[in-house]
């Protein structure tokens, strides 16, 4: 970028952007004169010719019509003072032509405005004319340079008798042409004052908008905004006033989930087409107004800001909190086992503190019925959720889950339909899916008349189908669709989280494999939650 400006200092041109352009525009402006001007005269030049020999073609067309001059040419002979001569010298100086010459078959002159020349042939070819054919033409002859116009001579009886053939001086055409430039250079040189002039008026707007900066420092800035957008860890999305994609950086296409290569393809196009429509869109296109905005890419969670431009644009950046959400959940659940093993250990003491009394009291059939009890429970739940559920880790989910569920007050079952073979594609993405609707369930039971959560699990031939009952307050059917958007929920956010993500990742992972999320009344009231997945077994 720095040949331009060593070529431009060495030749004395202003280094100021805007001085540059006024002079190129200027340059351009004036080039665009001289080149309208020559274009302008090479079609005049030949249109003047062309009026010049229509001219004498008239002209001899009217001196032709006159049957006197025919009857004359037949009747008299070639002399001063015939009245041939007579006849087309009056033509002559009535037309202001340079000559009207008559000739007869045998191509020699009847009338000519030098009368020593009467009775000589022509100097030109006069055989297209004697043949009846009309000819224009420019051409020298012995009065010089004219446009010529010849036609033949016709008697009473439609006979060629000879032609007349009628000269306009070129000189007058050169005139005329002359005559003509003064005016069009007049012309060129209003219309290029009125090119300098819309020159600096958009070089001074240019300037406003430049800032007055050198090439050097309009260049130097683009380098470095290259390198810092493309550098740092944080998506940057540049929008254009209608809409259009202006730039997307290496980050933000890594976190929208685009191609590598297809982020410089995404100039120009609009927001919707590039990502589809959704609250990802919404956010970035300005539709849903706020700070620190979540929404849900893919499968990440990803914070948005967007910040107006000047020209009505915007630019929006993306961090992602993929990892931070995810170590919320792990804490959610860390905390929750606590909770879970606290319970546990508290209600392990009652009852060691039970079976030492039944001991010291000599009651060992009792004590011995009320430890095979206590194991069986815990055991005989293991037992019902392997046996329906052969994938290890929702086993051990729902096993998990069960015992967070009792430390609560409500009974986690699993329906009896449920069936679900260890060939799951992805038991991750199922794992995430069923966590988050038990937790769901469980919040919304707890406290209610008669507490319950079921889970049912269940295949259908590939199609894994999932759904999750609780006995709580249920779902309005108005909101039904609005609670798997990103952000939203009726619970208080904690310290270390957002709320309101866990529906919004279940549908995401869902749609992201075919499948389906979809929230409904339970047959007992409460609400019933439904995934289904196309393809997720083997």
């Amino acid at each position: 970028m720095r040949f331009p400006l060593l070529s431009a200092r060495r030749l004395g041109l202003p280094r100021r952007a805007v001085s540059q352009i006024l002079l190129t525009q200027l340059a351009i402006a004036a080039g665009v004169a001289v080149l309208a001007t020559g274009l302008f005269l090479a079609p005049l030049s030949a249109q003047l010719d062309d009026q010049a020999m229509r001219r004498a073609l008239a002209i001899a067309q009217s001196a032709a019509a006159d049957p006197a001059l025919a009857a004359g040419v037949l009747s008299s002979g070639a002399s001063a003072d015939s009245p041939v001569q007579s006849s087309a010298e009056r033509i002559r100086r009535a037309t202001g032509a340079e000559y009207v010459v008559v000739l007869d078959l045998d191509g020699i002159r009847r009338s000519h405005p030098s009368a020593d020349r009467i009775g000589l042939p022509v100097s030109t070819d006069p055989s297209d004319a004697l043949a009846g054919r009309e000819v224009m033409e420019i051409d020298d002859g012995t009065l010089g340079r004219s446009a010529r116009g010849k036609v033949p001579l016709l008697a009473a009886d439609g006979e060629i008798v000879g032609a007349v053939s009628v000269g306009i001086a070129y000189d007058s055409v050169r005139d005329r042409l002359l005559g003509a430039i003064p005016g069009l250079l007049a012309y060129a040189g209003g219309a290029l004052a009125a090119g300098a002039l819309a020159a600096y008026l958009l070089s001074r707007r240019i300037q406003r908008q430049t800032r007055d900066l050198a090439f050097s420092d309009i260049a130097g800035l683009l380098a470095e905004r290259e390198a810092m957008l493309h550098s740092i860890r944080e998506g940057v999305i540049a929008l254009a006033p209608d809409g259009r994609v202006r730039l997307v950086n290496d980050e933000a296409a890594r976190l929208l989930g685009l191609a590598p290569d297809a982020a410089d393809g995404c100039a120009g196009r609009p927001l919707e087409d590039v990502l589809g429509a959704g609250r990802t869109t919404d956010v970035l296109s300005g539709r849903v107004t706020g700070r620190d905005l979540l929404t849900v890419q893919g499968s990440r969670v990803l914070v948005a800001n967007r910040m107006p431009t000047e020209d009505g644009g915007a630019v929006a950046t993306l961090r992602d909190r993929t990892e931070l959400e995810h170590l919320g959940r792990e804490l959610d659940s860390t905390r929750g086992l606590i909770d879970a093993l606290r319970a546990q250990d508290h209600e392990h003491a009652n009852r060691l503190h039970t079976l030492l009394g039944l001991l010291e009291l000599g009651l060992h059939e009792e004590a011995v019925e009320f430890v095979t009890e206590v194991a069986g429970v815990h055991r005989t739940t293991a037992e019902q959720v392997t046996e329906k559920v052969h994938d290890p880790l929702l086993a051990a989910l729902l096993v998990g889950k069960a015992t967070v569920a009792a430390e609560r007050g409500v009974p986690l079952r699993l329906a009896g339909t449920s069936l679900l073979p260890d060939r799951l594609v992805d038991p991750g993405g199922l794992v995430t899916i069923l966590g988050n609707l038990v937790d769901n369930a469980l919040d919304a039971a707890t406290g209610s008349a008669a507490p319950l959560v079921e889970v049912e699990l269940r295949a259908e031939g590939r199609t894994a189908v999932l759904r999750v009952r609780d006995s709580g307050p249920g779902v309005p059917a108005a909101r039904r669709e609005e609670i798997f958007t990103e952000g939203w929920s009726t619970k208080q956010p904690k310290a270390h989280r957002e709320r309101g993500l866990g529906l919004a990742l279940v549908r995401r992972l869902a749609e992201r494999q075919g499948g389906s999320a979809r929230a409904g009344e339970a047959a007992d009231g409460g609400a019933e939650f439904s995934v289904v997945l196309p393809e997720a077994l083997r």
